[in-house]
């Protein structure tokens, strides 16, 4: 009986150390996995700011028929989905992270400063409104995600907007002077419209009437209720189209 009981014992802890350590392997070459990924994803965005960098250059010299760069707008896009999975994945106070968002960020400023130098040397018709967007990732703004799902909304409907969207807190210089020059002061989030600074989250509503002074934006007859989207990082707003 004593033997009965052992080997039942026995056969027991057998299967539950091949079901621990099963798991235990499956886990760590998973781990392996995903620090692979983020590892080449790294390598990737790394490449495409390369790319970016060169492709202002090029822009800068360009012809007023050239300006329009969807090959441009799609890498920045593309861009900031990366650095969103990454920080999906390592956190928003990881060290690598932070760097490439910083990248990010400087390309958006970039950005920005090419389309106002191209924008008064070719005059389109209608003049694109700029849209910049402060938001805080530290808990410490509510409406942010809100003022993201609103901005998108309003991006997808209205080409002429160019939003470009920075955390206030990402502590780099090249932010800092933006939010100096700009005199922006105020509750999170904060919206700057063609030089214009607006405290606190805007609706749809609010933003349209605010936007509808200006020539080129069209009104669409707006929700009653807030817009369905996609969740996504409050910085990406897939806005940066030429």
């Amino acid at each position: 009986m004593l033997f009965s009981d052992f080997k039942k014992y026995f056969f027991v802890l057998f299967i539950t150390s091949i079901v621990f350590f099963g798991a235990f392997f499956l886990s760590n070459q998973l781990n392996l996995r995903r620090i692979s990924e983020v590892k080449n994803l790294g390598e990737s965005i790394t490449v495409n700011i390369l790319s970016l960098e060169t492709q202002f250059a090029l822009l800068g010299e360009a012809s007023c028929k050239d300006i329009d760069d969807p090959v441009l707008s799609g890498m920045l896009n593309e861009l900031a989905v990366k650095v969103s999975y990454l920080e999906g994945k390592r956190g928003f106070d990881d060290n690598e992270v932070l760097n490439l968002k910083k990248h990010y960020s400087l390309l958006q400023i970039r950005h920005y400063l090419l389309m106002k130098k191209l924008i008064t040397r070719c005059k389109p018709d209608p003049l694109p409104i700029f849209v910049i967007y402060f938001y805080s990732n530290k808990g410490d703004c509510p409406d942010c995600v809100r003022q993201g799902y609103v901005l998108t909304y309003l991006r997808e409907n209205h080409p002429v907007l160019k939003v470009y969207a920075f955390d206030y807190n990402i502590n780099l210089s090249a932010v800092e002077t933006l939010i100096s020059i700009l005199k922006i002061s105020g509750e999170l989030p904060i919206l700057v419209i063609n030089d214009k600074v607006f405290s606190g989250f805007k609706s749809i509503e609010d933003l349209t009437q605010i936007l509808s002074d200006f020539k080129g934006f069209v009104p669409v007859e707006t929700q009653e209720t807030e817009p369905t989207v996609t969740l996504k990082p409050t910085y990406i707003i897939e806005s940066v189209s030429l």
